[in-house]
């Protein structure tokens, strides 16, 4: 299969809906994209000449011509992607299909955070991945994805937990390795993966929210990702949930950062109990039914329901889905969150669906790979 240049119109529509959703019958991708049969079989010929989309065996059987019907799939395996997620201390990469499916992860310490040396490590993890193709082919592009703000899809302006600013990150790749590379904010790539490939890939409006180092927030509306430079800010992070809370560094009390986030929760479980912890002890020692621990993890639980219940009150979304290396707080203090969303919520009002993603940092790299993915695909639009 060649090249996937980047389609328009109702050919864009077409490869995105069999992409997405595949295999699909022409029937049903002619009534998705509003084409007659006729126009439908003209549109796809050629990218079925192409090799961009395959004939599969196994659909119903057609009754004008009394055989079974061929759906139409594109091969997932026929080209790959790598994501690179890059956080204060670690590099983490996975190698996926067109699908997104992990096929490969890896990971590494970041030791020295300049970016000329980070840049060195990403392309140890590009070469790493890239044997592990198989059938040896090339990979078809690069997404690499940190907390911050960048421009153009290469230019790195801010990066607070690598302590960057101004660094032309694509560029420095680029000098080392011929694959496409795109660069993205980390959030948003969970956001489109989520939306993609994830579990809000059938809902038209859905939030994200995240938990780990800092408190993240995504929207997806009319099936589109809400996209804005201060997503990057990690607003929400400063949002009000607990008045006589803690400060965060910014002199907010009782903020979901002050209460949410990884640091915040191993701080003040650690103070309470007279010794520093990790984070899953923290959450161990609340769920053994330790009584300092138990109270700071279930008033974070609270907090958690009700910045969940805020963002439904806002936003009415078919779905919440929660993620982070922190999101195990959901789940050792389901009770609380409850608790704290249902106390901010009409008695009247609809159930807030939630699924829970998983805490792992690959998760975050799967997006760095969607983000390239949707590259290839789309373009640079």
């Amino acid at each position: 299969m060649g090249a996937w240049r980047p389609l328009a119109g109702p050919s864009r529509q077409v490869a995105l809906e069999i992409l997405l959703d595949g295999p699909l019958s022409r029937a049903e991708l002619s009534r998705r994209v509003g084409l007659s049969p006729g126009s439908l079989t003209r549109l796809t010929k050629p990218m079925v000449e192409s090799g961009l989309l395959v004939e599969v065996e196994g659909g119903p059987t057609d009754a004008r011509v009394g055989r079974p019907s061929q759906p139409l799939d594109l091969d997932a395996n026929a080209h790959h992607f790598v994501g690179i997620k890059l956080t204060a201390d670690s590099a983490i990469g996975v190698l996926t299909t067109l699908r997104a499916d992990v096929l490969a992860s890896v990971e590494r310490p970041i030791t020295d955070p300049t970016p000329s040396a980070v840049s060195d490590l990403v392309v140890q993890l590009i070469d790493e991945l890239t044997v592990q193709v198989p059938g040896g082919t090339a990979i078809t592009g690069v997404g690499v994805s940190l907390g911050g703000r960048v421009a153009d899809r290469t230019e790195v302006r801010w990066a607070p937990y690598l302590n960057w600013v101004d660094v032309p990150f694509g560029q420095l790749l680029a000098a080392h390795t011929s694959v496409p590379i795109v660069i993205a904010n980390d959030l948003t790539s969970l956001v489109e993966a989520t939306h993609w490939f994830g579990a809000g890939r059938n809902a038209h409006r859905f939030v994200l929210l995240t938990i780990g180092a800092g408190v993240g927030y995504g929207l997806v509306v009319h099936n589109r990702v809400v996209d804005s430079p201060d997503v990057t800010l990690g607003l929400v992070g400063h949002h009000p949930l607990l008045p006589d809370g803690p400060r965060c560094d910014r002199g907010h009390r009782g903020c979901a950062l002050s209460l949410l986030t990884v640091r915040a929760v191993t701080s003040q479980v650690g103070a309470a109990i007279g010794r520093e912890v990790g984070y899953d002890e923290a959450l161990d020692l609340a769920a053994k039914g330790d009584p300092a621990a138990r109270e700071i993890v279930g008033r974070a639980g609270r907090a958690l329901g009700q910045l969940i219940a805020a963002s439904a009150n806002f936003t009415m979304p078919e779905l919440v889905v929660l993620g982070g290396e922190g999101v195990r707080l959901a789940e050792v203090a389901h009770d609380e969150l409850l608790a704290g969303l249902h106390a901010d919520r009409h008695p009247s009002a609809a159930e807030v669906p939630m699924v829970l993603q998983p805490a792992d940092f690959s998760e975050w790299a799967r997006g760095a790979a969607v983000v390239a993915i949707q590259t290839f695909v789309l373009g640079t639009e």
